[in-house]
């Protein structure tokens, strides 16, 4: 229907919130710079970032590929998003301008808080999941 010289407009009374595990905001569970806590994780990271990065980003269910996109150029955004993706999904505290900072100058950090985030934050293994597998 059409209507004439009426003007209708939508109005939104609540704001979206956030599809997170957690409902308050929260930190994370470690520092961009504790890449150490996981030696194993960590020397994998700076030795080949690549591969590191398409396996947790497998693990986060994207694309096996996804990362390998993030080699054009000196702004990274895969690794930019995959950190905001796992900042909203858990509900953690911090800002775009900051997830580009990291994202920009230190991606192999980067992927190892993402990575150390997930396993801090899984879920215990229920029978259930264990006989589906």
């Amino acid at each position: 229907m059409c209507f004439r010289g009426l003007r209708m407009s939508l109005v939104v009374w609540d704001q979206p919130q956030a599809l997170g595990v957690y409902c308050e905001e929260d930190e994370w569970t470690s520092g961009i710079c504790d890449c150490c806590l996981d030696m194993k994780d960590c020397c994998l990271a700076f030795w080949c970032c690549p591969c590191f990065a398409c396996r947790t980003s497998r693990r986060l269910g994207q694309c096996l590929c996804l990362p390998l996109l993030d080699v054009c150029g000196c702004v990274r955004p895969i690794t930019m998003s995959m950190r905001v993706s796992i900042r909203q999904r858990y509900g953690i505290r911090g800002s775009l301008c900051r997830d580009c900072l990291c994202s920009s100058f230190c991606p192999s950090c980067v992927w190892c808080q993402i990575t150390r985030e997930i396993k801090d934050r899984q879920l215990p293994t229920t029978l259930g999941d264990i006989i589906h597998r």
